[in-house]
């Protein structure tokens, strides 16, 4: 497991099979509501290899929003933002990201405020700066499907 996978203490896990690409949507919609139903700021750590998901995922988690729009991964950007009635959900892709220090001059720590959901592609980039994550997901390719392992620090229901 990684390092950031250890940062997690008294974690709970849960892991999940995903058959296609429609399926791993809907299981985003699933984690999404779960995280909608949160008060608190969340900080979701989304591992996975190029290609794995993790954007179709987060595609996902933001339809329970109530996003319909298409969800790009904000790779040139750094950041993505979305807007919602309830609360604002932050799309993060560090794969380009040059230094963790770079997050500070572009103020991350002003992100994980007022019940904010930041999701953060790539985090192991952004090592050092960014909080302990609430919830990791690690996507990894298995077959033709995907295999999903979620660690949280807090007991979860995935309705």
């Amino acid at each position: 497991m990684s390092s950031i996978t250890q940062t997690i203490t008294n974690a709970f896990t849960q892991e999940f099979y995903i058959d296609n690409e429609t399926d791993m949507v809907a299981f985003g919609e699933r984690l999404g509501r779960a995280f909608r139903a949160q008060p608190k700021s969340l900080c979701i750590f989304l591992n996975g290899d190029l290609g794995a998901g993790k954007t179709t995922l987060s595609r996902g988690i933001l339809r329970a929003f109530g996003h319909t729009g298409a969800v790009k991964s904000p790779t040139y950007t750094l950041v993505e933002i979305y807007e919602f009635a309830e609360r604002r959900v932050y799309h993060f892709d560090l794969y380009r990201l040059g230094d963790p220090e770079e997050l500070e001059y572009m103020g991350i720590r002003d992100y994980f405020s007022d019940g904010s959901i930041c999701l953060m592609e790539w985090p192991e980039r952004g090592q050092g700066v960014l909080p302990t994550p609430d919830v990791l997901i690690d996507v990894k390719v298995q077959g033709v499907g995907r295999k999903i392992h979620i660690t949280t620090n807090s007991e979860f229901t995935f309705a």
